[in-house]
């Protein structure tokens, strides 16, 4: 780049040529407030004091963040740390910007406002950004290249569609449009709708496959809780039932209360006011020993349940601190990610077999309610699939199953219900398909491209045709 290579170069002798974002924004401020860390990497630049003050005042405009200039970046939401991280690193006017999931903690709406900062940064300024991502969905539409790295290593790049036609992972617009022959493929809901016409009359008299699961007693309850951190309410008068059986998934914009209703269910938090009980008890007032046994809590990162040097060890002190017989957690584990090797050390397992593996420590001390805080953060499509098959098995053992979560698609190919929190306020509380269906912001694709028809998944759709659908136009 620019000459340099960069097996030459240090990182801060490339930060004139490009600039890395990584997955949590967060974790790379080093000042306090939005101006400083816009500053930052320029002072350390040795840039003119005159021309840092043009550049902050230029990125503050690009991205949208002049009335936040002064904030707290703890203060921030998601959305606007991640702006704020982008433009930490675009002060210093490099000519290439990589970022590693941009989206992935980001609710439906601040992702679109991050991608749309980012197409400025194209077509306004010319700079190349290189974007890896796993949501699909949310990306291709934006790009003008696709670059596939298949399971043997191979890299190829392509133009969008051509690339998408025979990737091994794909969005559900792609695969719909696979699904119905359409050619070109669609990247975007919009260029789908314009094909799905027929698709969608052929549908038009045919119900989606009912629910099979039905719920059993309650298992959690919340009256009125109510929770704040000092001056900032995180939570409202909230109401809830959780029933044996079920898969609730908590959605909500970045900051709306999602991890807070979480940490109270679990017991981390005591309520400001109001009630929260978990099989008769009030988690927050048991003993740690008994408090496992009552609710057990993945947060959105896994690695921060596994403090030992291997896989055996985790699993061994899993089944200690719970009370359970040597081997609970191995069975669970092997249920989960089958063949995990016992002397991994859990920080060079993928995302997959990390979140495996802290589902099973959790799950040694077989609670009946399971939270999961943004569980597919970071995980590919096949990652998705095998969690999403483990919840459902668990789910069938009777298990009351929460998960906070910005995946839409997720939600629609799992949850029987969706509650959704607006300001630690809950907005809509019902079935899930309902839930998402109606919403602009948390709809699948797929539901998108064939509104007002009531699908949720390409599977759904591929089940539909099998039994006879065409796809084709009437005759």
């Amino acid at each position: 780049m620019h000459g340099r290579r960069t097996a030459d170069h240090a990182p801060r002798e490339l930060a004139d040529v490009v600039g890395l974002v990584g997955q949590d924004p967060a974790a790379g401020f080093v000042t306090d407030t939005v101006e400083d860390e816009l500053a930052y990497v320029m002072e350390n630049l040795g840039v003119d004091p005159a021309v840092m003050r043009r550049r902050v005042e230029d990125v503050l405009d690009l991205l949208g963040l002049h009335a936040l200039r002064d904030r707290p970046l703890s203060t921030l939401s998601g959305g606007q740390q991640q702006r704020v991280a982008i433009g930490s690193v675009l002060t210093a006017s490099p000519s290439v910007l990589v970022l590693d999931e941009p989206t992935s903690a980001l609710d439906p709406a601040a992702a679109e406002e991050v991608l749309a900062a980012l197409t400025r940064l194209v077509h306004d300024l010319g700079v190349t950004v290189l974007v890896a991502e796993h949501r699909l969905e949310r990306v291709v539409q934006y790009a003008d290249r696709v670059v596939v790295v298949d399971a043997d290593g191979t890299v190829r790049a392509d133009e969008p569609a051509r690339a998408m036609a025979s990737s091994p992972v794909a969005p559900p617009v792609v695969t719909l449009g696979r699904l119905a022959g359409w050619s070109p493929l669609p990247l975007s809901v919009r260029d789908a709708r314009r094909a799905a016409g027929p698709l969608r009359r052929r549908l038009a008299g045919v119900a989606p496959p009912p629910a099979t699961r039905v719920p059993g007693e309650v298992v959690a309850t919340t009256r009125r809780l109510h929770a704040a951190y000092g001056r900032i309410e995180a939570l409202r008068d909230v109401d809830l039932d959780l029933r044996q059986g079920e898969i609730t998934a908590v959605m909500g914009r970045n900051g709306s209360g999602k991890s807070t209703l979480l940490h109270h269910l679990v017991g981390l938090r005591a309520p400001a006011s109001g009630r929260v009980e978990v099989a008769g008890s009030e988690p927050h007032r048991l003993p740690d020993r008994r408090a496992l046994r009552v609710a057990g809590l993945v947060p959105q990162d896994a690695g921060l349940l596994l403090v030992a040097d291997s896989v055996d060890a985790e699993l061994r002190a899993a089944d200690h601190d719970a009370g359970a017989p040597p081997g609970t957690a191995r069975a669970r584990l092997d249920a989960i990610v089958p063949g995990l090797p016992g002397h991994a050390h859990p920080r060079d397992l993928s995302e997959g077999q990390r979140l495996g593996l802290a589902l099973s420590v959790v799950l040694a001390a077989d609670p009946p309610l399971l939270l999961l805080d943004e569980p597919t953060r970071g995980l590919d499509y096949d990652a998705k699939d095998r969690l999403v098959a483990v919840l459902r098995d668990l789910a069938d053992e009777g298990r009351s199953i929460v998960l906070a979560t910005h995946d839409v698609e997720v939600v629609a190919t799992l949850a029987d219900r969706a509650v959704v929190l607006a300001g630690g306020e809950i907005v809509a509380d019902g079935a899930a398909r309902d839930g998402v269906t109606h919403s602009p912001v948390f709809a699948p694709q797929v539901a998108k491209i064939l509104a007002p028809e009531p699908w949720l998944t390409a599977d759904e759709v591929a089940l539909a045709l099998a039994g006879g659908v065409g796809i084709g136009d009437p005759t």
